[in-house]
């Protein structure tokens, strides 16, 4: 009888888990479905991809389908993003100095303010810090107009400073960089101390390389975040050749659907390899952030 019990229960568990099983697959499979739809529109020639998808994109009569594998499979897509289309590359590129600048920025002020936050007593600390809270938690919609007023007085209006200053003094790497140094043993620091170390040696010796776990999270999550934003360069920037990705590709759909899907997937590649190569990394820094 307890040998039929357990039976049952085992293979209770098992329809268990297979039913979980099968509901996670679902649901991944319905999350990459937009990116399989993308690469095989990729691989359409043009009016092949104007009977799928014309109906939703292009204004073309009939209905939109879908099809897993294209009927005429082409590479003229690619091979005329990558030869005939110096405006993709010129956004390519302003995505490229965007992202980048706003990581050394931010590695230049987020690091040494999250620093002080952790490890500094001052005066006014616990307001300030409040208010970075705030500012976290406020969208840009209810910032955008005092942000625009801010940079319409500086004259930087329609300049690549007005997305990359704005993001250099973002206040999310700040929180995950406090935890990971607020983190850090009391015992360490003053070992170093009784070293005779200063708090500048201090910081480059003990709390950047201790601290490294949250900087490789905030400079993965503020690539795949300003590499793909839209909201800031449509508001503040209105010269084409200053555009970014995000701007330029709407545009292209409007002009060169085939060349589009192409381009799409080339913008999709470079988070998508930093994503993979700092996955673990970036799993760590907010799991350790995330701590008490």
């Amino acid at each position: 009888m307890k040998r039929e019990k357990d039976k049952w229960k085992r293979y209770k568990y098992m329809d268990a888990e297979l039913f979980v099983r099968f509901v996670l697959f679902a649901v991944v499979a319905l999350m990459l479905l937009p990116f399989i739809m993308l690469f095989t529109g990729s691989l359409m020639g043009e009016q092949e991809l104007l009977e799928t998808c014309g109906a939703v994109l292009a204004d073309y009569e009939g209905e939109t389908k879908f099809r897993l594998f294209p009927l005429y499979p082409t590479l003229r897509a690619y091979v005329r993003l990558l030869f005939d289309s110096p405006e993709y590359f010129t956004a390519f590129w302003n995505s490229v100095f965007q992202a980048v600048s706003v990581l050394l920025g931010q590695l230049a002020v987020a690091v040494p303010a999250a620093w002080a936050f952790a490890r500094f007593r001052f005066p006014g600390k616990r307001i300030l810090w409040i208010l970075y809270i705030l500012l976290m938690i406020l969208p840009f919609q209810v910032t955008m107009v005092s942000g625009y007023l801010v940079l319409n007085g500086l004259h930087l209006m329609d300049t690549r400073a007005a997305v990359i200053l704005p993001g250099i003094f973002s206040t999310l790497p700040v929180f995950i960089l406090w935890k990971s140094f607020a983190g850090i043993p009391d015992e360490i620091i003053e070992a170093a101390r009784i070293d005779g170390a200063g708090d500048l040696r201090i910081f480059f010796h003990v709390g950047i390389p201790l601290g490294m776990q949250g900087i490789f999270s905030f400079l993965i999550l503020g690539f795949l975040e300003y590499w793909n934003t839209i909201e800031q360069p449509m508001t503040y920037l209105k010269s084409m050749p200053l555009w970014p990705l995000s701007l330029y590709l709407p545009q292209m759909v409007n002009t060169e659907i085939m060349t589009a899907f192409a381009a799409s997937i080339v913008t999709l590649l470079p988070a998508l390899l930093i994503f993979l190569a700092g996955q673990e990394s970036l799993e760590q820094g907010i799991l350790h952030a995330g701590k008490e």
